[in-house]
Parts: C-alpha cells; sequence; structure tokens
C-alpha cells in the first residue's frame, strides 16, 4: 500500500474512532479526554495497533493543537475580568498553588526525576481542566449557583497563572537553571501586562483589523496571526502556548465571541489530536507500574483540590452545600496537565508521561463522578425550613 493510501485510511479510522469515544463519553456524563488517552494508547508505542504512517502528521498537528487551546483560552478573558478576579480572588489562587502544586513537586523529587521534571509534575497537579468544569458546571445546571463564581475565579487565576508558569518551564527544562527560570516569570509578567494594557486602549482596532463579514476570511486571519506570534515567540525562546494565549487576550470581547465560535470546531479536531499525540508517544507498559503513584497524587490532590474550592467559595459568604459542590467542581484535571506533561516529556524527561497519562486518566474520570455524586452529601447540610 502506497503512504498517501495508508495515511488518509489510517487518520479516518482515527477520526471515526475519536468521534464514537466522545458520543460514549456523553452519553455517561464525563469528558472525552480519558477515552482518547486510552485509545491512544493502544494504537501507539508498545500497542496492539501502531499508527506508523499517520504518526508525523499527528506530532505537527498535536502542536497546533497546543497553540488553539491556548488562543481560545485568552479569549474567554477580558482584561477587566482578569483584574476583577485577581483583585477579589487572589488569595484563594495562593491558596490553590500551595495546596496542589507541592504534592506534585514532591512526588516527583521522590521518583528521581530532576527539578525540571518535579516542576512539571507540580504544574500537572496544580492546574485544573478548565473545559472539563465549565462544560460540567452546565451540564448538572449550577451555571446560576451561588458557589460558582468562586469556582470560575479560581479556574481564572489558574489560567493566569499558565502565562506565567509555561515561560518559566520553558526555561527551565532547557536547563538553565532557577534563576533564569525566574527571570523567565518575571519576562511574562512584563508580557501579559503589557498585553492587558494594550488590549485596554488599541484591542478594538486588532479587532477591526480581524473582523470581516465573511467567517473564512476571520478564520484564516485569526488562526494566521496566532501561528505567527507562536512561531515568533518560540523562536525567541519563550512558548508556543503563551504567543496564543497573548493573541487571544489581546483581542476585545465584541470580537471574541465570534472568534471563539468560528474556531470552536477546528479547536476541538486539533484538540483532540493533540491528545492522540500525547497518548502515541506513551508506552502502555509503563503505565502499570506507575499506577501506585498516580492513585497516591490523585488522592491527595482530590484532597486538596476541595480544599480550595471550600476556601474560595466561603471567602464569598457560601453555606456548607455550596462548599462542597465547588471543591469538588475544581478536581477534575485534563487538557493542560497533558500539555505540561508533554513540554517536559519533549525535553528529555519521557519519566514523567506514564505518571501523568495514568493521573489524569483518574483525576478525568473522578472528578465529574464526584461532582456528580456530591450533591445529595451536600443536602445533609442544609438547614431544615421551618414550618410556616
Amino acid at each position: 500500500m502506497d503512504h498517501v493510501s495508508a495515511l488518509l485510511l489510517e487518520l479516518g479510522l482515527l477520526f471515526l474512532g475519536i468521534s464514537v469515544l466522545g458520543l460514549a463519553a456523553r452519553r455517561l456524563g464525563l469528558s472525552p479526554i480519558p477515552f482518547v488517552l486510552v485509545a491512544a494508547l493502544a494504537l501507539g508505542e508498545g500497542g496492539v495497533v501502531p499508527l506508523t504512517t499517520a504518526e508525523p502528521f499527528l506530532a505537527a498537528a498535536a502542536e497546533i493543537g497546543v497553540v488553539l487551546l491556548l488562543l481560545t483560552l485568552g479569549l474567554e478573558f477580558s482584561a477587566g475580568e482578569l483584574f476583577s478576579s485577581f483583585r477579589r480572588h487572589a488569595p484563594s489562587g495562593v491558596v490553590d498553588l500551595v495546596l496542589n502544586a507541592p504534592p506534585g513537586f514532591v512526588a516527583g523529587l521522590l521518583l528521581g526525576l530532576p527539578w525540571e521534571g518535579a516542576l512539571a509534575l507540580a504544574g500537572v497537579t496544580w492546574i485544573s481542566s478548565s473545559g472539563i468544569v465549565a462544560r460540567l458546571l452546565g451540564d448538572l445546571g449550577r451555571l446560576a449557583n451561588r458557589e460558582t463564581p468562586a469556582v470560575l475565579s479560581v479556574l481564572v487565576l489558574e489560567d493566569l497563572a499558565m502565562a506565567l508558569f509555561l515561560p518559566m518551564l520553558v526555561v527551565a527544562l532547557a536547563g538553565e537553571g532557577p534563576g533564569s527560570a525566574v527571570a523567565g516569570v518575571a519576562l511574562a509578567v512584563g508580557a501579559v501586562l503589557l498585553v492587558l494594557l494594550a488590549a485596554q486602549r488599541h484591542g478594538h482596532r486588532l479587532g477591526r483589523l480581524l473582523s470581516h463579514e465573511d467567517d473564512e476570511q476571520v478564520l484564516l486571519r485569526l488562526v494566521g496571526l496566532t501561528l505567527l506570534v507562536a512561531g515568533l515567540a518560540q523562536a525567541m525562546g519563550a512558548s508556543a502556548a503563551v504567543g496564543a494565549f497573548l493573541v487571544g487576550l489581546a483581542l476585545p470581547a465584541s470580537f471574541a465571541e465570534r472568534a471563539r465560535a468560528i474556531l470552536g470546531p477546528l479547536r476541538d479536531l486539533f484538540a483532540a489530536l493533540f491528545f492522540v499525540a500525547f497518548g502515541l508517544a506513551t508506552d502502555p507498559g509503563e503505565i502499570l507500574p506507575a499506577l501506585p503513584v498516580a492513585v497516591a497524587l490523585a488522592v491527595v490532590t482530590t484532597a486538596t483540590k476541595v480544599g480550595t474550592g471550600w476556601f474560595a467559595a466561603r471567602r464569598d459568604g457560601v453555606a456548607v452545600p455550596g462548599r462542597l459542590r465547588a471543591g469538588t467542581a475544581l478536581v477534575a484535571r485534563g487538557e493542560f496537565s497533558i500539555v505540561i506533561a508533554g513540554m517536559a516529556a519533549a525535553a528529555g524527561i519521557p519519566e514523567i508521561g506514564p505518571v501523568a497519562t495514568g493521573y489524569v486518566l483518574l483525576m478525568a474520570v473522578s472528578g465529574p463522578v464526584l461532582t456528580r455524586l456530591v450533591e445529595p452529601l451536600s443536602a445533609r447540610w442544609r438547614p431544615a425550613v421551618a414550618p410556616a
């Protein structure tokens, strides 16, 4: 069979398989991420049916998937929303960092990873999956609940922290040392503040430049600009993902809503290919030995995320049932944990892959399940209504 025929057959079967897995996940009320990861493990190195012909394409598609994920993340927020969340919920963000990053860092050191790998594992356990959480809140009809603003504020602060954490991680993984990593964070802080300031003053001009009555033109202009900025950021030693995030952040809210709608299907496609590529690069035979560590991390960081949500909701004056709902809603990890693990693996620390894969599989499933199950438990704390 010639190369083109094999490539088309492999990609066709892959896309159909992802569709079936997504449908099954939706029926079960779960994220498709763990389903796609498990399927990719069966297709990759050491798997049952290797996708040898499609692997180069999937590797390139995975890079684009990360860029589009971070672009749409930046589109979610305006400068005003970020500043407001930071002023009101900064203590919750600090608690989130202090409770959830150290377990991953300590586990990394105990596993014998270099400090750079331990730093990456800290990011894996720290960042909740904003995609899974937002979809879960919508599916459960909790968007209007009193605890939901606290949950969303924690997610906003985590997403903003990603813009600072990723440059630090890139510098650390390059072997530049802790001092250079701190310098990378300082540079990222300056870049984010500069973009936020520019967005407030000149974002409308960029929006007009990218706007067009034809959706195809909007898609081509936005993706082209994002890939250009991401490539320049990568060439300058920063992260392509951060460059994409800053592009999304710079766009005005009036343009961002339409951009999200146009980008949605393309982002979902390339994000799915990113998870496939990550699974292909992980040997399934290495996951079982790493499973005890993944389970231990899952137990510890489930408790710490519940504590984070409890703290954030309590600061908003939410009662105990809402605090429990807020805590369990934040448990799920997903896309950004895999992004961080993928960066570390690509930088020469492949040992993090099996641990991160097992961990995300557990958390992406247990988070939504725990969130659904906590409602009857939280009802026990509801004060009884006095009879009239």
